[in-house]
């Protein structure tokens, strides 16, 4: 992604209201899902894997185990106005390969 493009897609992100984390039942995720919102499939009192479509444009649908088990795996932490965060950050090695992380429902690119 060029400087501009990275410029042009951290500005879009600011001015829109911080993305949120959606529980659903469960341990897999929805056929369909939200386009800004990250998704939390629980089972119980497990959580089991976060979704969400890439903030790139691209369309992909990104799913990271937080599992305890999983490898690798990723943590999600909320605030009380059901703001995630992520960690580590998520890099896609194929297709459009973006880089960034996820705090307070805000997407900042890395890189």
């Amino acid at each position: 992604m060029s400087r501009l493009g990275k410029w042009w897609r951290q500005a879009w992100e600011n001015i829109h209201s911080p993305r949120r984390l959606v529980l659903v039942p469960g341990d897999s995720l929805p056929d369909q899902l939200p386009r800004r919102d990250l998704i939390l499939a629980r089972d119980g009192d497990e959580d089991w894997c976060v979704g969400m479509i890439c903030p790139c444009g691209c369309q992909s649908k990104i799913e990271l185990l937080v599992i305890e088990e999983a490898k690798p795996r990723w943590d999600v932490h909320f605030d009380n106005e059901q703001r995630p965060t992520l960690s580590p950050s998520v890099w896609l090695k194929t297709g459009c390969r973006s880089h960034f992380l996820v705090r307070k429902g805000r997407v900042v690119w890395c890189g």
